[in-house]
């Protein structure tokens, strides 16, 4: 990740620090995805392995508390912030597997599994669950179905509900989206907010939801309204035969804003629909390839903001390598798992020493902040203030063009 973009966003946050320090608020940026990439070593291990790489630089050693410190500086609004300047759409025009039709497939989806340290503070804030030893955070989530990419993020306590959460992401739809949403979001508010972006919708209705036949149509769909909103609604038998010869099967109904039959048959409606699967992937990989399968580390409902938007940040980092190196080799599905391999890799090359002879090099390509106008009495900093751990996220991928 370029020192460019994360001064601008520390910068634009108005988070840079104001005076010379050990440690600057660009190293505290490249800390917290550390921390992201380590949840299984404390903060002392993970300044270890971040360091790594710099055997024979002068580099501070320090303590627990003045990494807490650093964090605590430098607050959650610049990680915020570089999440959002990374978020968005990851798909070439030529990407396999990301449209349907004209239309880019988005998703929907929530998840309140994700379990955060056992404080006062962070019950005080989320609350208790019956199902959970520990608080939860309930994360919604907009995705690129195609490539997993994260387009917009928003998370808070489990009782505010995944529609209220989706609400404020409705914004990052555009015309040329389809998006997919589950059972869950089944509300004609939302709905007919969905709809009123300008992009087309396939959602599923909850079973017991009756709706009007209005037209009767050739391959057995038939239109409808919900609230004010003129739908094309599929009856759906599904079948499923798992690896070990289970066989399930269910009925789903489907809703969609596609109204036309001919251009847009029920068949490939409702083969398309498995594409919202693609968001439990994502979640898979959040939770268990990154996190595995560990409580968020903060105590208090700051830090769990500062973390999460961190761990947002690094998903997404890893998403956007794992899509351009799918995409550099033709036949290959962008939207691959995330195996714990490629975090292997992130966490190794992370610890890669690093190619720099001499200290002269690394202050060439590092510029260190300009300092400040000292008299003779006072003393000057070491070197150790600079700031080469950036050099540990090396930003090896441009955002691809936007189709």
């Amino acid at each position: 990740m370029p020192f460019e973009l994360v001064d601008a966003v520390l910068a634009e946050m108005s988070t840079v620090q104001q005076r010379l320090r050990d440690l600057p608020s660009r190293v505290g940026i490249y800390f917290l995805l550390a921390m992201c990439l380590f949840p299984e070593v404390g903060y002392r291990l993970v300044w270890d392995k971040l360091t790594a790489g710099l055997s024979g630089m002068p580099v501070v050693c320090p303590s627990a508390k003045a990494l807490r410190d650093l964090r605590r500086r430098i607050g959650s609004a610049p990680v915020r912030a570089l999440f959002e300047v990374l978020a968005g759409l990851l798909a070439r025009p030529t990407t396999p597997e990301v449209r349907f039709g004209p239309c880019r497939t988005v998703s929907f989806d929530g998840c309140s599994s994700l379990r955060v340290s056992d404080s006062e503070r962070n019950r005080a804030w989320l609350g208790r669950t019956s199902h959970h030893g520990y608080p939860t955070l309930e994360l919604l989530t907009l995705v690129e179905t195609g490539t997993r990419a994260l387009v917009g993020a928003v998370f808070g306590p489990t009782a505010e509900g995944e529609t209220s959460y989706a609400g404020r992401l409705l914004h990052l739809l555009r015309p040329d989206m389809l998006v997919l949403w589950d059972k869950g979001f089944d509300s004609n508010a939302f709905l007919t907010a969905g709809t009123g972006t300008g992009a087309q919708v396939l959602v599923r209705l909850r079973s017991n939801r009756r709706t009007p036949v209005l037209t009767r149509l050739a391959d057995g769909s038939y239109l409808s309204v919900i609230g004010t909103v003129k739908v094309r609604v599929i009856d759906a038998q599904i079948a499923v035969t798992c690896a070990d010869g289970t066989f399930f099967t269910g009925s789903y109904r489907l809703v969609t804003s596609l109204t036309d039959a001919r251009r847009h048959p029920a068949t490939a409606l409702v083969g398309l629909y498995h594409q919202r699967w693609e968001h439990e992937s994502a979640y898979y990989a959040l939770r268990h390839t990154i996190m595995n399968g560990r409580n968020l580390r903060s105590g208090d409902p700051v830090g769990i903001e500062q973390e999460m938007w961190a761990l947002l940040t690094l998903y997404q980092a890893l998403r956007t390598v794992t899509v351009e190196a799918a995409e550099s080799l033709a036949g290959t599905d962008p939207a691959h798992p995330s195996r714990p391999a490629d975090v292997l890799s992130a966490r190794a090359e992370v610890s890669r020493p690093l190619p720099w002879r001499n200290k002269a090099d690394l202050q060439r390509t590092v510029p260190a902040p300009p300092r400040c106008p000292t008299s003779s009495r006072t003393k000057r900093a070491s070197f150790s203030h600079g700031s080469p751990l950036g050099l540990f996220w090396d930003f090896r991928f441009h955002r691809p063009a936007r189709a």
